[in-house]
């Protein structure tokens, strides 16, 4: 039976024994995008769970006579639970007090310098207009910057929207405006964005990594960011 036509009776007879076989199908893919997100601090095992379940629902919401492939429908969005799990996970993590403090602190800082003064100050100014060492100036900085749920544009889109998910399947369309705006950075800034977002390294471990300081990745860091804003933008507009 016809991908489409086998869609098409189960959304008329909602028999469970037919979704099922549908799911059973397609359950290699759940399997696939699970494994890409391998490394990141949770079990294969709960990940394929959550594709699965993805997949299921997937299943229900199908409308095939859309004229899409399935298979071009359902990666995306098992994908995209995947990241919502991240996501809510990443909200129960508690930064210490101490840091927490000093965050909100070094933001204060900065608001109450760029209001005076008409530019955003370097962490050695916010250092020293809050007595602190420089290198915790930083570190409070690259707490709010590692987040990958923090929003990256006015839009709401995140940083983990930023940054597919690796091996993405070549017929999906996975390669629109994000994989444009990965394309208008250079090798040190691929490399980065690598450690930073892919393996989800601390700046000083990424600084290591690439034979630079800390500081250095920092701004690499905020420049990059505001290139991928800019070319999403642009992507959107045009």
């Amino acid at each position: 039976m016809e991908e489409r036509e086998l869609f098409a009776q189960y959304r008329k007879s909602k028999d469970r024994e037919l979704r099922n076989r549908i799911v059973e199908q397609y359950l290699y893919i759940a399997s696939m995008i699970a494994k890409k997100f391998v490394g990141r601090g949770v079990e294969y095992d709960d990940l394929f769970q959550i594709a699965s379940l993805a997949l299921i629902k997937g299943v229900d919401r199908f409308d095939e006579t859309k004229g899409i492939k399935f298979a071009t429908f359902i990666t995306p969005t098992i994908a995209g639970e995947i990241k919502n799990y991240f996501r809510d996970r990443s909200r129960l993590i508690h930064l210490p007090r101490r840091i927490s403090e000093l965050r909100q602190s070094v933001k204060r800082t900065a608001d109450e310098f760029l209001s005076a003064n008409g530019r955003n100050p370097t962490a050695a100014e916010i250092a020293k207009i809050i007595g602190v060492p420089e290198e915790d100036v930083v570190s409070a900085m690259e707490c709010s910057v590692v987040s990958l749920d923090r929003p990256a544009d006015e839009d709401g889109m995140s940083y983990y929207d930023l940054i597919p998910a690796p091996d993405s399947f070549d017929e999906l369309e996975q390669r629109d405006a994000v994989g444009r705006a990965l394309a208008c950075l250079d090798e040190e800034e691929r490399e980065l964005v690598s450690f930073r977002f892919g393996q989800e390294l601390s700046q000083t471990e990424t600084a290591k990594r690439m034979g630079v300081s800390q500081m250095y990745i920092s701004r690499m860091e905020r420049k990059i960011l505001e290139k991928l804003r800019g070319t999403l933008r642009k992507s959107v507009a045009d």
